[in-house]
């Protein structure tokens, strides 16, 4: 499996199963009201065009921060748009704030996911080179 296929097989499956938290804004109250070993994974959505917005970059740098404290694997996606496609399927609309998905651990522990697997070894590998946020391209449909 290609990175992208394994982060879209990942993002589905656990969508359908409910392990799936989009919106920055939704983020801090699960870090806060959470364990943050219930969070396994993080994907922020960066386009060019929120470069400038302030407020969403130190949003972003509390969250990578966060997840680096806590041993939580985080890459970045280029296409917002995408991810919310991907995350929202018909409720696209309703997910204007799609810049942070959170993929948070089933509750029955079942933690052996070959896609998530994947991801992780992904962005322990980037780690190893210095790339501690790594970029997977989303790919239109």
């Amino acid at each position: 499996l290609s990175t992208f296929t394994s982060l879209q097989l990942l993002l589905e499956q656990y969508l359908k199963k409910k392990y799936i938290n989009p919106a920055a804004n939704s983020i801090f109250s699960l870090f806060v009201h959470r364990d943050p070993d219930s969070v396994s994974f993080c994907v922020l959505g960066t386009d060019e065009e929120f470069e400038c917005d302030i407020a969403l970059q130190i949003h972003f740098t509390l969250i990578q921060s966060f997840c680096f404290d806590n041993d939580i694997s985080i890459v970045r996606v280029s296409d917002t748009q995408r991810l919310a496609e991907i995350v929202g399927g018909d409720k696209v609309e309703q997910l204007e704030d799609a810049h942070c998905v959170l993929i948070t651990n089933p509750v029955d522990g079942s933690w052996e996911d070959p896609a998530l697997e994947k991801l992780h070894l992904f962005c322990e590998e980037s780690r190893r080179l210095n790339d501690w946020l790594p970029e997977i391209n989303l790919p239109g449909r």
